[in-house]
């Protein structure tokens, strides 16, 4: 079932969206050749603890907990991607995702950073991965359902020659992580009955995901690590979002900033 959260609940959420754009701040500011995932997810932890915020992903269930507070994504690696102490490289692209909880609320939010200059084809990639979560943020203000935003998702991804990951998909958010209704990123007759209104009160983690390859993706033997089966770049950009009546609001404004 579909929560719809009061006005008064976006405004509690709102705090969890700052901590998690200040984590990403720190991030962006960490992110440079030479430098671990495991050093930038430490920072991570530290900033949640220092900031009384219960990290959402550390521990995650799965066949085995995941071990950090942050997914570290690099390059042919779509998502949920384990920190390590390999330093990172000139030309890398890192996804980053990460959450926190704050006062019973959750916020959510991923971007993909380059690693000191890459190349063009490179930079178009995370162009579109951005310009893809705009598009569908903007239109949620203006769409009846969230199946026409989908659809300009798949418009961004086509006009660019890009693929949108389709076994992973955005979710609701609020007390907790993960709340209905899912929300992918495309469209497809199987896919009608999943379809939902878009009304204010809705908050949303809205995560497309576009690989510079195939769709298709393979898990890697941690039993996490999700990446694209050609080994061509992925780039995933996230936002917690709220719909209200005056329109969609970046809960988690700041992050990639």
């Amino acid at each position: 079932m579909i929560i719809l959260k009061s006005k008064r609940e976006i405004g509690l959420m709102k705090e969890a969206g700052r901590l998690v754009a200040q984590a990403h701040q720190i991030v962006r500011k960490m992110i440079e050749p030479g430098v671990s995932t495991e050093e930038i997810d430490v920072a991570v932890e530290r900033f949640f603890e220092e900031q009384q915020a219960e990290p959402l992903f550390k521990g995650y269930p799965g066949e085995t907990p995941f071990p950090a507070v942050t997914c570290m994504s690099l390059n042919e690696q779509v998502v949920h991607g384990i920190p390590n102490d390999e330093p990172l490289k000139a030309g890398d692209i890192l996804s980053v995702d990460t959450g926190c909880r704050v006062n019973g609320w959750c916020g959510d939010a991923a971007w993909t950073y380059p690693v000191g200059d890459v190349d063009a084809p490179t930079q178009k990639l995370l162009r579109a991965g951005e310009e893809a979560l705009n598009v569908a943020i903007e239109a949620v203000g203006k769409q009846k359902k969230w199946s026409v935003v989908a659809k300009q998702m798949m418009k961004v991804a086509k006009k660019n020659q890009f693929s949108l990951v389709e076994k992973f998909v955005g979710h609701g958010i609020g007390r907790e992580m993960h709340e209905p209704p899912q929300v992918p990123n495309y469209t497809k007759e199987a896919l009608k009955n999943e379809d939902f209104e878009l009304q204010p009160g809705l908050v949303l983690a809205i995560e497309p995901m576009l690989n510079a390859g195939v769709a298709d993706i393979r898990v890697l033997n941690d039993n996490w690590t999700v990446v694209t089966k050609d080994g061509k770049r992925s780039v995933h950009f996230e936002h917690t979002v709220a719909l209200t009546e005056d329109g969609p609001i970046r809960l988690t404004e700041g992050v990639g900033r």
